[in-house]
């Protein structure tokens, strides 16, 4: 279902937007990525081969969004994976953090999808990403929480708005990708460990987990504004 088709992945140079990208790839697509890092779009873009193409995007310049999708013009699908995480205690977080957060994963996401939906094919779709702690309160994760409740409320709204476009969303849990690569590796392990035995599924996620979410929104005609769980039973535990 999705051979020739054009899908734009912003966050497709790292971890779920590219695997989703090597995924959609392989069902015959030609894909379109984009992050702010040039070392991380040539890797990928050499990995990806000759369907991908790339383009150097900060999310958080609204001009920037506007022109990339001039430069794209029409195509078929648009999945947003690029976005920050941070976490800390309510009180001891500086406003500026929280601020920067909004401005990555909430306001990133929002210009895609107001600059990305006028150029969407009418059979076409967008996913947008949340993350588990909008729908289960966790300590430490309450700018967070805010942030993926704002992006999933955003897009449900957007599959009224712009039907007959689809929107949906994925929730992502604990998921190994790079952008954990910040804590020391032994930490990072035993969080993982630790997380993983919490679990229902007794692992954390990876990539791939979540990128065959990405596949399956792509194609599914008949799924729209609908928050798609991709967490071992997170909300469970």
């Amino acid at each position: 279902m999705l051979k020739g088709k054009k899908i734009v992945i912003i966050g497709g140079s790292s971890g779920i937007g590219f695997e989703s990208a090597k995924q959609v790839i392989a069902q015959g697509a030609e894909v379109i990525i984009a992050s702010r890092s040039k070392n991380k779009l040539q890797n990928a873009k050499e990995q990806l081969g000759a369907r991908a193409t790339a383009f150097t995007l900060d999310t958080t310049q609204e001009q920037q969004v506007q022109s990339f999708f001039e430069k794209v013009g029409q195509f078929d699908h648009l999945v947003v994976s690029a976005a920050e995480t941070s976490s800390g205690s309510f009180l001891d977080t500086n406003t500026t953090q929280a601020r920067q957060l909004f401005e990555n994963k909430f306001w990133g996401q929002y210009y895609a999808a107001k600059y990305g939906a006028p150029k969407v094919l009418p059979h076409g779709s967008i996913i947008l990403f949340s993350g588990v702690v909008a729908y289960k309160s966790v300590v430490g994760s309450s700018m967070l929480g805010a942030v993926n409740a704002a992006v999933s409320n955003l897009a449900q709204t957007l599959a009224l708005e712009l039907a007959p476009i689809r929107v949906n969303i994925i929730s992502p849990g604990i998921i190994d990708t790079p952008s954990r690569n910040k804590m020391p590796e032994e930490i990072r392990n035993h969080f993982y460990a630790t997380m993983g035995n919490k679990l229902p599924v007794k692992r954390i996620g990876r990539a791939e987990d979540v990128a065959q979410s990405v596949l399956y929104l792509l194609q599914n005609s008949f799924v729209t504004g609908t928050v798609l769980h991709v967490e071992g039973g997170h909300i469970l535990s």
